[in-house]
């Protein structure tokens, strides 16, 4: 399987993700992150429940965002999101939040993510994501 390297999933901003003055709150965009990266994972293989169901969680150790521009009440903005490093039990997802209408960057981000077991315990990722994640982190300029 040839791995999509950078996955977009573009939808309108919802009235309950923003503020009083319809400016996007802080807290939507890591959700917005967590449908990008979900999306990824469909796109190249299997869904993120596919993953739960054997045994396996991407817990989020760190998050960045970094806001450049305000995103507003209906507006359509498209979260591009790809893989940056691959370890044997972590994998960073990076992102950029646009705007879907010019293009004009929003914000921009990443998360690492650590493999646990079910019982909580650092777990390697299996080979075979291990290996589409890293041919898609392998062939992105970015």
């Amino acid at each position: 399987m040839n791995p999509q390297k950078v996955v977009e999933t573009t939808f309108h901003v919802r009235y309950a993700e923003t503020d009083q003055m319809g400016i996007v709150h802080h807290s939507s965009y890591a959700i917005w992150l967590e449908e990008g990266r979900s999306e990824w994972m469909r796109v190249n293989g299997s869904s993120y429940a596919e993953f739960e169901a054997n045994g396996l969680r991407l817990a989020v150790s760190e998050l960045n965002i970094r806001f450049q521009r305000a995103a507003l009440y209906d507006q359509r903005v498209t979260i591009r999101c790809w893989i940056d490093t691959v370890h044997s039990r972590q994998v960073q997802f990076s992102y950029e939040v646009i705007d879907a209408a010019n293009g004009a960057i929003l914000a921009t981000g990443y998360s690492k993510h650590i493999c646990l077991d079910t019982q909580n315990a650092v777990a390697r990722i299996p080979d075979q994501w291990r290996a589409i994640l890293a041919k898609a982190a392998a062939g992105t300029n970015r």
